[in-house]
Formats: C-alpha cells, structure tokens, sequence
C-alpha cells in the first residue's frame, strides 16, 4: 500500500516536506477570521493586482473599491481589479452561508468572477468547452512548463483534480497543510487557461477561514520572491520553499 506522502505525490503532482510544515497557526473563530479578512479585503485585491503586474496603486484599489472610478488606466486593468474585488466578497458570501467546499463547483464558481473578462472559457476547466489547446507556464530562462494536456470534455482534468482532492482528505488532516497544498496543485495543474493562481489563492483562503485561521495575501512588496520561488516549483515539483514562504505571508507570522 502506497504512504501517505507517496500518495500525495502521486495525486497532487508535487512532494513537499511535511516534517517542515508549520502547525502552530492560531485558529480563532470563523466569524473572526471573515471579519479580519473583509477589513483587509482592499489589501488582498491590491496585493492580488500587483502580481498580475497591475499598475492600480493601492489608494486607487480602495478608491475602485469604494465605487468611483479612476482614471488613466486601462479598462482590462480596471476589470482585473473590480473582478478581484467581487471574487473577494464571494468568498466571505460563500464563506458565511457554510457553503464553501474545497472542490470543482467552487472553483469554478470563484474563476467565473476572477478571470471572466481575460481568460479563454472562465467557469470550467480546460476541455469542457470548444477549445483544446493546451497552454505553458514562462519560467523565463527556464522555459515553459507544460501542464496535463487539453483534451475533449476534460475528463482528465476533472481526474486529476477529484484524485487530488481525495488524496488531500484522506492523507493531510490539518487546514493550513491542505489549503496552501491546493494553492500549489491548482498553480501546477493549470485547471483552467488563465487566472489558475488567482482562482486557487481565492481557494486556498477560503479553506483557511472557514476553518478560522486568518487568510493570506502574497505582500506586493514580495512579488519578486513570490515569482522566482513559484518558478523553482514548477521547475522541481518540490512545494517545501513555497509552503515557508505563505507562513511567512501569514499575518500572525509576518511583520511589518
């Protein structure tokens, strides 16, 4: 019989060490941790822009936020923001109501709002609609990292993510494990043709908070870092380094 970690590895597509992960992240109550997260909503989407190379600052975020529009900028970059937003305020929804399931309808749920105006077929995974390319991931000098390939109805995909899921249940009991473990394996797989690290952060938090641990937003000031560790995972299939960078990003791990 296949371990635990060979089973993770074989399912997710990725190992991690799991002796390192941190397990001493506080857990309050989940009407709590949506309140920490809705005050801090206009950070999340500013910092969530910034890694997509938005140029909104973050006083124009909360401007946008607020109902007013901003001008100079481009419209695509006006939705990206507005789109985060809603996805933001879906997940405390979501999140409140004791709907939020870590699995495909939410997903697809989630990316439906977040990647509605940029990617290629938003709300389901790559396959299920009329196109069957298959898109790579820049690793700059490293390439391009290819995902499992794009095939006809998508069944493959639905597999892999519905293995997956399993694998996590069965294998990783504790919240913060499973949540930041489904951020890398939606980042990995490339679920759908664009917005896949967006959807599976929107994901990753929601897991965290309904199960009252604070969420977690990738620091604008980290984007650099955040991007050379994300492109060492994709290059080694080794989520060690990206598991100590999120608790780093934890806000009761962090500091100004």
């Amino acid at each position: 019989m296949m371990d635990a970690d060979a089973r993770l590895f074989d399912s997710l597509g990725f190992q991690w060490d799991r002796s390192s992960v941190n397990r001493e992240i506080p857990v309050h109550d989940v009407a709590r941790a949506v309140w920490r997260y809705q005050r801090s909503l206009p950070e999340f989407v500013w910092d969530a822009a910034v890694l997509e190379g938005n140029p909104f600052t973050y006083p124009e975020v909360q401007t946008l936020m607020e109902g007013i529009t901003v001008g100079g900028h481009k419209v695509s970059d006006e939705r990206q923001v507005l789109n985060l937003a809603e996805a933001g305020r879906e997940l405390v929804t979501v999140v409140k109501s004791g709907e939020f399931r870590l699995d495909k309808a939410t997903s697809d749920r989630f990316h439906q709002i977040i990647a509605r105006d940029e990617a290629l077929e938003a709300g389901h995974f790559r396959g299920e609609g009329s196109l069957t390319l298959t898109p790579g991931v820049s690793l700059g000098e490293y390439g391009r990292y290819l995902p499992p390939q794009t095939v006809p109805g998508g069944e493959n995909l639905r597999q892999i993510h519905a293995e997956g899921l399993r694998a996590l249940d069965d294998e990783a009991d504790d919240p913060f494990e499973q949540a930041i473990a489904y951020f890398l394996f939606g980042a990995l797989q490339q679920f759908y043709f664009d917005g896949n690290k967006r959807t599976a952060r929107n994901m990753m938090n929601g897991h965290l908070v309904s199960h009252g641990i604070d969420a977690i937003s990738v620091p604008a000031a980290r984007r650099v870092e955040f991007n050379r560790a994300m492109v060492d995972f994709f290059r080694t299939k080794n989520g060690t380094e990206m598991f100590a960078f999120l608790a780093s990003c934890h806000p009761d791990l962090s500091f100004p």
